[in-house]
């Protein structure tokens, strides 16, 4: 999931980082999350655009979602991931300020210049 957010960003050209979030500032059912941040220029701070996390069996166990082990035993709780797609708005605005040029046209990054048919906006 990490590397799908990632490839995303990377055709989408924007400078990403991900972040490793301290355990005091996860939620109280997460056991690992990952934060993915776009540098905004307009606002000269990286804001979070998408988050994957590890829930362990916590969403299992409230929806009693079970598996029988392969060599047979007793069932057990799935584990459960989660992944949010991209944040449109922060993903358009970053569009917009890496893309800009001085004449106030926008450069689209390749993989959407080929789906829309242009290269530029405005």
């Amino acid at each position: 999931m990490i590397d799908h957010v990632g490839r995303m960003l990377e055709l989408l050209s924007l400078p990403y980082r991900i972040s490793l979030l301290a355990t005091g500032d996860l939620s109280f059912a997460a056991a690992k999350c990952y934060d993915f941040e776009v540098w905004s220029a307009g606002q000269e701070k990286w804001l979070e655009v998408s988050s994957i996390s590890n829930f362990r069996d916590f969403q299992a166990r409230r929806g009693n979602i079970k598996f029988k082990p392969s060599g047979g035993g007793k069932p057990e709780f799935v584990h459960t991931l989660n992944g949010s797609g991209l944040a449109l708005p922060r993903i358009m605005a970053a569009l917009i300020e890496n893309g800009q040029t001085e004449s106030g046209k926008v450069v689209l990054p390749k993989v959407l210049a080929d789906r829309t048919g242009t290269e530029t906006l405005g």
